[in-house]
């Protein structure tokens, strides 16, 4: 049978698996959904023993609450100051470590490779107990920096590890003649690897500042009893209450909270792309 020319059949199991992809992405989104369905829901309906996926009357007093929380303005900037150094001082070290390993041979480079992959495998609550006592001695209970450290530590293998595909993707042909044409090691790194590797940066980027900006863990331990130190997780606290829980106010929050998260992925969405698909070729 001839079929008409420029017209496509689907193979039925390309549209299972297209089915199934939608299946999946619709049940990941859900719970997104429903979360900014009752950040807008009246409490009435919130609290409804029988919830429906709709709202017919939308409210912002929810929201409301958030805004009107005392420092809230203060715990939505540590946050961004605590994930922005997060991710910028990652992204520098990341790059100049998978440089060095990458670029230069030296004994027990093998042996730090395996590390970086041990430190992983670690789990975080195991770590929670030493490192309070580390930020206890170092004095910086209270401070963003008990944020900021343990969050660098944890985020730099990864990074590291990652990047090292980037790194040894580009040819140290290409090193070669940009010495030959007089540029010096400095430049060479700044100027020409750096711009290679980017899209592998902000990938890892993207990774140190989701699980930076969404911490809980962290931010309960360390942060023990200075409020103008709190992060906007912290802020989710004011809406437990003994008696019943205020869940608009928990679902604005946490609507509030994800804002910047999507609006990050959006600005870097592209480079983000070209660095996921150079991880998986190399």
């Amino acid at each position: 049978m001839n079929r008409p020319p420029g017209l496509r059949v689907r193979r039925p199991g390309r549209l299972a698996a297209e089915a199934a992809a939608l299946l999946i992405a619709a049940a990941v989104a859900f719970p997104l959904y429903w979360m900014v369905l009752s950040a807008f829901k009246p409490a009435g309906e919130v609290q409804s023993a029988h919830p429906r996926p709709w709202t017919l009357a939308p409210s912002l007093d929810s929201f409301r609450r958030v805004f009107q929380q005392q420092d809230f303005g203060r715990y939505f900037l540590n946050s961004l100051i605590v994930a922005g150094t997060v991710v910028v001082l990652s992204a520098l070290v990341a790059f100049l470590a998978a440089t060095a390993v990458t670029r230069f041979r030296f004994r027990f480079r093998t042996t730090l490779l395996i590390m970086f992959l041990i430190a992983q495998m670690v789990p975080v609550e195991a770590l929670t107990i030493p490192l309070f006592f580390l930020m206890r001695d170092f004095g910086q209970l209270n401070t963003l920096g008990s944020l900021i450290l343990p969050h660098l530590a944890f985020s730099l293998p990864f990074a590291i590890w990652m990047l090292r595909g980037f790194v040894r993707a580009v040819p140290e042909s290409l090193e070669e003649a940009a010495c030959i044409d007089g540029a010096s090691r400095t430049r060479f790194l700044w100027q020409i690897l750096f711009p290679l590797v980017l899209p592998g940066l902000v990938a890892t980027s993207v990774f140190s500042f989701i699980s930076t900006w969404n911490d809980f863990l962290f931010a309960k331990s360390f942060l023990i009893s200075d409020t103008s130190q709190s992060t906007l997780p912290m802020a989710l606290l004011v809406f437990f209450k003994p008696d019943e829980n205020d869940w608009g106010g928990i679902m604005a929050a946490s609507t509030v909270m994800t804002v910047p998260v999507l609006v990050f992925f959006v600005l870097v969405q592209r480079r983000l792309v070209s660095g996921l698909g150079g991880a998986v070729k190399d």
